[in-house]
């Protein structure tokens, strides 16, 4: 339940700079989801309503540990039934009406800003082609498009829906019993701590790991391309390859050995943290059921609540970090929509409706000139 705001944790570098979150930018990809703000509007609603939706089941539990069985109330059970069976369909039918407009406002947004940054590169002149490479352009379209596509449609909802699921859970807790809610944020340091130390342990095997995969990737391009081939059997040096590959091979298995170790040992952790903090709630709510002060349906319907408060606050860990990355793609977009064209109309310009004439050379010359104590070149011949 703690791994989906995790992975973006590891996976980022801390070599690198952290990305910062520029006001101007967001309002620069703010303004892109004006023209769709009806899809977005619907998106947030239905955020918020499968959020309040997923808060009803544990009230249910509740009242049925509490009321239902110990009265024998058949007619209510079956209500109860009812619900239990409704919620998750309703919940069900809004998440499709909730992807359907993600997607429409996804990628109506990305379709202007690639039909945008499409015409504005026709409009560049020849010397932007000529001195930047084909594959960082099809690179822009392909990857950053598609990056910026990920941070509409994947990124900010998943966002907005941990703070209204943790708000909302939150909230409830407080409401029904506040002694087990400060209870059950109060665990979460206590293993947020040492996971974040195991993680950034398994974040520098995760960068070593890419780094030995790129040296036995590198090995096998020299050794067993055309040409890497036969530099290889013209020296003779099949055995000395064939031992540097076992030795980068060798590095790339062993620290696939540990990277696995260690993985299952930090998200074993996280289990244990997570069964650590529902042990705490069940043995401080027996005793205040021992003492009156709550019910048995009460302790259930907290242990529920649990994981949907520490799943959205272990995702929200990182939020900073995982919301900026998303950023970067509409970053290198606008990098090339902001480039300034050289040569472009005079305002008030007419297109060509129907163009006349002829093309006149008039005292046009050429010739090569020679460099100083070289002959002139040959003009024929």
């Amino acid at each position: 339940m703690f791994h989906g705001g995790w992975w973006s944790y590891l996976s980022y570098d801390e070599s690198k700079p952290k990305p910062v979150l520029d006001r101007q930018l967001l309002r620069r990809v703010f303004a892109y989801g004006k023209p769709h703000w009806r899809a977005v509007a619907v998106v947030m609603v239905t955020i918020v309503a499968i959020s309040l939706l997923d808060l009803v089941p544990p009230l249910l539990y509740r009242e049925l540990i509490d009321h239902v069985l110990p009265n024998r109330d058949g007619a209510r059970l079956n209500l109860l039934a009812l619900a239990m069976l409704g919620i998750p369909v309703i919940s069900g039918l809004i998440s499709v009406v909730q992807r359907n407009y993600s997607a429409r406002a996804g990628e109506g947004i990305i379709y202007d800003l690639r039909q945008q940054m499409y015409v504005h590169l026709q409009r560049m002149s020849l010397r932007f082609f000529t001195n930047t490479k084909a594959g960082e352009i099809i690179s822009r379209f392909n990857n950053d498009v598609v990056g910026a596509q990920n941070a509409i449609t994947g990124t900010i909802p998943n966002i907005l829906t941990n703070v209204v699921t943790l708000g909302s859970t939150l909230a409830v807790m407080l409401t029904i019993e506040w002694r087990l809610a400060l209870l059950a944020v109060a665990v979460f340091p206590l293993f947020l701590l040492p996971a974040k130390r195991v993680a950034r342990t398994l974040r520098a095997i995760r960068r070593t790991a890419m780094e030995q995969n790129a040296e036995m990737s590198n090995i096998v391009n020299e050794t067993l391309t055309i040409n890497g081939a036969l530099l290889v059997k013209t020296f003779g040096s099949q055995r000395r390859e064939a031992a540097r590959f076992d030795s980068a091979n060798a590095a790339v298995r062993d620290i696939g050995i540990r990277r696995a170790r260690v993985g299952q040992l930090f998200f074993m952790g996280m289990s244990i943290a997570g069964t650590l903090g529902t042990a705490l709630i069940y043995w401080v709510g027996g005793h205040l059921v021992l003492d009156g002060a709550i019910t048995i349906g009460t302790i259930v319907a907290f242990a529920a609540y649990l994981m949907r408060l520490y799943g959205p606050i272990s995702a929200l860990t990182n939020v900073q970090v995982e919301f900026a990355q998303s950023m970067v793609s509409f970053e290198r977009v606008f990098e090339y929509l902001d480039k300034p064209v050289e040569i472009a109309d005079r305002p008030g310009a007419q297109p060509f409706t129907q163009v006349q004439g002829h093309i006149r050379f008039e005292d046009v010359s050429f010739q090569y000139t020679p460099l100083p104590g070289q002959p002139a070149p040959a003009t024929d011949g």
